[in-house]
This record gives structure tokens, sequence and C-alpha cells, in this order.
């Protein structure tokens, strides 16, 4: 009996230490995530990039100043959005709010991710009609040169694959705007690539770009710090090789935003993976 007890109460303080432990990594409170990218010399300038990723139209406080504020506190040069910042499941009032925003502000640049395709083309026509209404540009397959102080860089964009396969108005595939934009980099600029997509940092590499900026994975959700990056995300699977953080393949730099997302949009916690406002400063 003495034996079974003390298993009993072993049992009860392990279970305590790991409900005090989880409860513990049950923080969605937003932090800036520095980068500080070496362009060996590219970049004449230092150069500051805000990257908001998967914000999938949850909110961030009234007029959601607690991400905006974020924004204009890390005074960025430039801001791109590297997709799933719509979501068909939430009311486009956050978004709308976030892109007015910065568009009066910064430079922009928006590439789509997955969740834009998911309500059908007139769905997607209304998210876009909400781009141009504040100036912000979104790339698809194309690319243009950013001039700011005293740097000319090449921003480069490409829509979600799953767009590209079910979008009649894109009429360029996923590979052909990768190769399209790919032919930037000629004029021996720094060229950077948004791309919602952080599992094909292959194909970004092969086409040379210096710099990939994606989303999609989530940070993989819940992590172990130290331990396990990200325990699943989309179309990466069971723990993710590319959930958030600093990657390179060959002469190619990645950065995978964790991401913007909280439990607004599908009611799962994130465990030891706050959402993130990213910031690149080129040098």
């Amino acid at each position: 009996m003495k034996i079974i007890k003390k298993i009993f109460i072993v049992c009860l303080s392990l279970c305590l230490v790991a409900g005090i432990i989880f409860a513990c990594g049950i923080n969605e409170k937003m932090i800036v995530q520095p980068y500080e990218i070496d362009t060996n010399g590219k970049v004449k300038e230092p150069l500051r990039i805000a990257q908001i990723s998967d914000l999938h139209a949850c909110s961030y406080g009234e007029n959601m100043e607690v991400l905006l504020n974020a924004v204009d506190e890390q005074k960025p040069d430039v801001v791109v959005l590297s997709g799933d910042i719509f979501d068909v499941l939430l009311p486009y009032k956050n978004v709308e709010t976030v892109l007015k925003a910065v568009g009066e502000k910064y430079p922009c640049y928006y590439v789509t991710g997955n969740h834009e395709f998911f309500g059908g083309e007139n769905m997607l026509f209304e998210m876009m009609d909400i781009l141009k209404k504040y100036g912000i540009k979104r790339l698809s397959g194309e690319s243009e040169i950013l001039k700011i102080n005293g740097n000319e860089i090449n921003i480069c964009g490409v829509d979600d694959p799953i767009g590209v396969e079910n979008t009649s108005s894109i009429k360029e595939n996923f590979e052909q705007q990768l190769e399209k934009v790919s032919t930037a980099k000629d004029n021996g600029n720094y060229t950077v690539l948004i791309s919602h997509r952080p599992e094909r940092i292959n194909e970004y590499s092969q086409y040379g770009f210096d710099l990939v900026l994606s989303g999609h994975a989530h940070g993989g959700q819940w992590r172990v710090p130290h331990l396990i990056n990200g325990i699943v995300a989309p179309d990466q699977g069971i723990f993710p090789k590319y959930a958030g953080g600093f990657y390179e393949k060959g002469s190619t730099k990645m950065i995978v935003s964790r991401g913007l997302a909280t439990r607004d949009v599908r009611s799962v916690p994130r465990i030891y993976n706050r959402p993130e406002l990213v910031i690149i400063d080129l040098k």
C-alpha cells in the first residue's frame, strides 16, 4: 500500500510539473525577432526590412496597435508581407487596418499564401483590391528594383503554388514564376525573394537568390526549446525541417517567420512558439 501511495504521489507530481511547463509555454504575446544579414558589400548602406507573415486576420489590440506600434518602433525602410495575411474564416477588418497603416508609411510588397486562395477567385479579387486601395504592391511572378538609402536591391515575389494551380487568373505556374524573377539578379543587385513556402528552398537556392523570406510553417505550432524546433507544419508534416528561423542552402540564405496567427484562427494554442514580427538588417 505504501508503494502504491508513493507511486501515486510521484505520478501526481510529474503531472503537476508537466502541467506547469505546458501552461508556461502558452504565451501568445508578440515578440520582435531580429536578424542581421551580411550582404558582402552588395548593400552599401544599412537597410531594414520588416516581415509580416501569417497574420490570418488575427487581432493585435484595438486598431491593431500592438503590431503597428511594433513596426513603427523598428523604423523599417521597407515592409514585406509573405502570405496568409488574410484568412477566409475571418473578416478583413484587421488586415485592412494593417495594410492602410503600413501602406501610408513604407514601401510594401505582398505575396499570396495558400489561404488567400481558399475562398475562390472572387474572394481573392476582393483581397487584392484592398492591396491596391492602400498602395501595397503585389508581386505575382514579378520583380522590382527598390531604390532606397542609396541602395538598389531587387525585390522578387511569387504566388503560392496552390493558387497557381487552381486560379485561372494566374497564367504562369510556380516554377515559371521562379525562373522569371530569378533573372532580376543579372543586374548584380542584392536579390530578395518573397515566397510563402520554406520547404521549396532547394528550388530557391538553384536559382541563386541571395535571401528568401518565407512563412507558412507557423513555427511548427508546438516547440521544445533547444530540443525540437517545431512539432508539425503544413506541407512538411511531423518535425518540420524549416519550422522557423535562419537557414542556408548553398549561397542562398532563408528566414522563415513563425508568423502572427494566434488562437483567433483555429483554437490551437502555440506552445513555446510566440508570434513574431521579423526584422532583418541588411549590411
